[in-house]
Order: structure tokens, then sequence, then C-alpha cells
């Protein structure tokens, strides 16, 4: 005998994720069900917690490899999604990378690499393309201003330095650390990275703003030249 099929009207209220997030609160829930309210609805063959479960499925649970779809490739791949929950679940996604970046800058002052990374990796970490960042200090090591340089594609972009030192001499700044992430996910730095970091080190020594570190961001780790070195 064929089990019937409950849609999410049917289900118990302890596992609606709406009625479960009031009763048990949000960190009870799972990635899945968050998604499912994100989502509101799912299709006639199955509920927005199916739904979400197989959008999860497509990058094996993993939120960072989600945050990195094209909310028209989630409109193209997935049935059952359209342009209101695509762009749903990237609104979703880019509060959560705004949330940390504002994280990031209650700390002003850095002291270390991992100062560096913490700032640069809610900025750049999700992103599938390459963006070229730069943070401004005062004499003390803090954060007085950042600015993106550059946005290229999954290999590469381009990096005007004069352009770096007229700003970072417009904000009258003593130092600054440069940062760009590898959408690859691997953080060996490449020839043309170790001679820009060599470049923009040699010039900041003639303008006397000290070039402090250059990190690659990765997923989830980051490589310091600094700490390697190499500066």
């Amino acid at each position: 005998m064929t089990k019937k099929r409950l849609n999410l009207k049917e289900w118990a209220d302890e596992d609606k994720p709406r009625e479960k997030m009031l009763k048990k609160g949000i960190a009870a829930l799972s990635d899945g069900e968050l998604l499912a309210i994100l989502f509101r609805t799912g299709t006639k063959e199955e509920t927005a917690v199916e739904l979400a479960r197989r959008v999860l499925n497509s990058v094996h649970n993993n939120l960072d490899e989600l945050s990195k779809i094209p909310f028209r490739d989630l409109c193209k791949n997935f049935k059952g999604i359209g342009i209101t929950k695509a762009t749903t679940l990237a609104a979703a996604l880019e509060l959560g990378r705004r949330h940390r970046q504002a994280s990031a800058l209650e700390k002003k002052q850095i002291l270390c690499s991992r100062d560096a990374y913490n700032f640069f990796s809610p900025i750049i970490e999700d992103l599938s393309h390459e963006e070229f960042w730069v943070i401004f200090l005062n004499h003390s090591n803090k954060i007085t201003d950042s600015l993106r340089i550059s946005s290229g594609g999954t290999a590469a972009t381009t990096v005007d330095v004069k352009f770096i030192f007229k700003e970072a001499i417009n904000r009258l700044s003593s130092g600054i650390i440069i940062a760009h992430n590898h959408p690859s996910g691997s953080i060996a730095p490449s020839k043309e990275d170790k001679d820009l970091t060599a470049k923009i080190s040699s010039g900041g020594k003639l303008l006397d703003v000290k070039l402090l570190d250059h990190i690659i961001v990765g997923s989830k780790t980051y490589y310091s030249f600094l700490d390697q070195g190499e500066l």
C-alpha cells in the first residue's frame, strides 16, 4: 500500500519550520528549514523544506558554495525557484555577509595578519570573481578607510598601483594593507601576486606609505606575505 505524501500544512507543528522556530528558537532549525522559511512555498511535487534540501544537496550542504551561485542560475537550474525565491535568498546571504563585515569593522586596529584576514574575509571570501581591496591605516595601525580597487574575472583582476597611492596620500595614510581573493579557494601566490607585492612595497617606501601586508583570501584560510617573510 502506497503511503500518502503529506503536504507541509499537514505536518505536525513541531516539524513545520516556522512553528518549530517559535517553539524552540531559531538555533534549533537546520539549514534546510531556515532556507524553507525564506522560500515560503514549494511546488506541486515537493514542500518548501524538500525544495530547500534539494538545493542544499546540490552544493553538498555547503553554504559558502550556495552563496557563490548567481541568483539567475538558481532560477535556471532549480525547478520551483523563480525570481522571488532567488532574490530573497540572495538578499539573505548578502545581509549575512554585511553582518560579518560590520563585526570586523568594530575592531578597527590591525595587530596581526589574522586581524586583516578577519576584516577582508566577509567582503571577498565567498565571491565567484576576483576583487582587490586596500585598507588605509594611521600611525597606530587603526583603520581609517577601506576601498575596492578593482573587480575582475575568476582568475585575475587589474590593479592600478598609482591609484592606490593617490588614495592613500589623500587620506594621509601611514600604511596600507592590500588583499585579494582567489575564487578557486587556493591561497598559493602566483608570480603576478609576488611581483605586484614587490612593486607596491617599493612604491610605498618612496612615498613613506608602508605596505604592511598582502593577504590572499582563500576558502576559510589565507596567505600573508608578511608572515611568510616576503615583506
